[in-house]
């Protein structure tokens, strides 16, 4: 199998390097990856915008694939799982709606709420004046 290992972090270099002690992974590829990936995987430094679906899908393409995987936030709340899978490769990482509860914490907020999971309490300010009141209803630090 030939994974496709979207990201350049200490996530992503976990990931690739769990990825090469499975028998069934013949290669992993990383994008665009980073110096310690380099050391055991080969990396495209070309694929710079983890959020440009078009050139994941391409990099997939090019290098046939058999599953991508994205590990940061951003492309995934940009919806590139979800546009690798219409591209027809098999894609490790949620959709773009499935991502929303990572990458906001006001929209994970109201799901616990609205599902009752308890939480610490939250909120959402947009100006100074929600800011105050928010204030108001917890108090200052002190």
């Amino acid at each position: 199998m030939k994974i496709l290992v979207i990201g350049s972090g200490a996530r992503e270099h976990a990931i690739v390097t769990a990825l090469q002690r499975s028998p069934e992974v013949a290669e992993v590829i990383a994008a665009p990856g980073n110096p310690g990936m380099a050391l055991t995987a080969t990396c495209l430094p070309g694929v710079s915008d983890v959020t440009d679906s078009s050139a994941v899908i391409a990099a997939a393409r090019d290098h046939a694939v058999d599953l991508v995987v994205i590990g940061p936030e951003a492309p995934l709340v940009a919806g590139v799982a979800d546009q690798v899978r219409a591209a027809g490769f098999a894609c490790f990482g949620p959709s773009a709606a499935a991502a929303q509860l990572e990458g906001s914490k006001a929209f994970a907020k109201e799901i616990m709420a609205s599902a009752e999971v308890p939480t610490a309490r939250a909120y959402v300010c947009g100006n100074a004046d929600e800011l105050g009141n928010a204030m108001d209803a917890t108090g200052a630090p002190s």
